[in-house]
């Protein structure tokens, strides 16, 4: 990737001492890698993929125990990092053809293929609050009654948020969350 970026600001340097300006080409393949923002933005419009259609950034999960995360968008590209855990949620943040770059709740970044992606919506537990313990509740209330004690990093699928509160299940809970505690949900956002 770092290849890729020095050639394209190369190409960049040149292009404008010659002609003054940007070649549309040129602002094209320099979105693609994440260097400028791509016309949506720039109108200060929402982003959404170039393949998809959908929302850029987002949030998806592994679908595999074994995804590779490449330098790039091929598999040319070396691998950075192989996840190895089905369900982890990872955020979406570029698409090239059948590649999607992401990233994990630890900020860590490359590309994969999209068929190892899927839409179910996961999340961790506070990832950030390492040694504290996070409550489950019975009701998206603080007085409902705490059903589980959740560690942070513990993953979970999401059923339902209304902007602050999340439903959450996994293996031997099910219970509602605050949503600022979880890695893989937006701030207020909601989900049916």
């Amino acid at each position: 990737m770092a290849r890729q970026v020095e050639r394209l600001f190369d190409a960049f340097r040149k292009c404008l001492s010659r002609s003054g300006f940007l070649t549309t080409g040129l602002l094209a393949s320099m979105a693609v890698a994440g260097i400028v923002a791509s016309p949506a933005q720039a109108a200060g419009g929402d982003q959404v993929g170039t393949a998809t259609g959908l929302p850029i950034p987002r949030y998806v999960s592994l679908k595999s125990d074994r995804v590779n995360l490449r330098e790039g968008p091929s598999k040319d590209h070396r691998t950075a990092w192989v996840f190895q855990r089905a369900g982890l949620p990872v955020e979406v943040t570029a698409e090239f053809e059948i590649w999607r770059k992401i990233r994990d709740s630890e900020g860590s970044e490359g590309w994969v293929l999209q068929s190892l992606l899927s839409g179910r919506r996961t999340a961790l537990v506070a990832p950030w609050k390492k040694g504290e313990i996070i409550p489950l509740f019975a009701k998206p209330a603080y007085n409902s009654g705490m059903v589980a004690k959740l560690q942070p990093g513990v993953l979970g699928n999401v059923r339902r948020c209304d902007g602050a509160w999340c439903r959450m299940f996994g293996e031997g809970y099910d219970g509602y969350i605050q949503q600022s505690f979880l890695w893989g949900v937006y701030p207020n956002e909601k989900i049916e």
